[in-house]
């Protein structure tokens, strides 16, 4: 009895055609994002470009907002490995730097794959790309706070890391490439450290004398303090919180 080979879209067990046809679509839709903006990635576009069918791009994203998460994510992939992968400096506060300098050269070298990742922030709902990327600025912000560097709390301080970073690079990609002033960048940058960080030696973090720096130092510690319980954790984090509060 002759049997007709399975379509490529339909999920298959051995899992292997299902992964191509999710990359030919990821990568279709990369390739139109990058060609022509986010408005030319459609479903109409993306299928014809993959060679699939429009309801394969539903059955492997669910919809065209998890079709453009996977491609912002696709897009920030080597970003987000150059990233991880920077040497850490001596001083931490360098590491931050390095991180700025980095995050704003890839909205410039990829302005449609940045402003589709943090160009239109909803309340509530964040791309995974945009939330990894979070994630590796929060370590390095604790490094800095472990230094004894910080002058307030580390979800503060990577919150306006994060603000300041996307608003200048936002405003960088909208101007005219041969306009674009880029000590505009560094300024913000220094400017922005020059809020959160102390002057001090990172070998000598209580030289500031400051209670809220020692205490947001500390609280960086914590996971490490392994003499205590997990509830005077717990308690002793509640104590330095206010203390970090301003």
């Amino acid at each position: 009895m002759h049997v007709s080979p399975p379509s490529t879209d339909a999920p298959q067990t051995s899992g292997a055609p299902v992964k191509g046809t999710r990359e030919r679509i990821v990568e279709a839709a990369a390739a139109l994002l990058a060609e022509g903006g986010r408005d030319a990635v459609s479903t109409r576009a993306v299928s014809a470009a993959a060679g699939v069918q429009a309801p394969a791009i539903y059955r492997q994203f669910g919809d065209m907002r998890g079709l453009l998460d996977a491609t912002g994510s696709y897009g920030l992939a080597s970003y987000l490995a150059e990233k991880v992968a920077m040497p850490h400096h001596d001083d931490p506060v360098d590491d931050l730097r390095a991180g700025w300098d980095l995050h704003v050269g890839f909205g410039l070298a990829q302005p449609a794959f940045y402003t589709l990742i943090f160009g239109n922030p909803s309340p509530g709902s964040e791309p995974t790309a945009a939330r990894r990327s979070g994630e590796i600025l929060a370590e390095i912000v604790q490094r800095v706070a472990r230094a004894g560097r910080l002058r307030v709390s580390e979800e503060r301080a990577a919150h306006l890391i994060h603000a300041a970073g996307r608003g200048i690079t936002l405003s960088l990609i909208a101007m005219p490439a041969d306009q674009r002033d880029l000590t505009l960048s560094t300024m913000a940058r220094e400017s922005v450290l020059a809020t959160i960080v102390t002057p001090s030696s990172p070998s000598t973090p209580a030289a500031t004398g400051n209670v809220a720096s020692a205490a947001i130092t500390l609280r960086a510690s914590l996971p490490d303090l392994t003499p205590l319980t997990p509830g005077e954790r717990t308690l002793l984090a509640e104590w330095l919180d206010r203390l970090t509060t301003t």
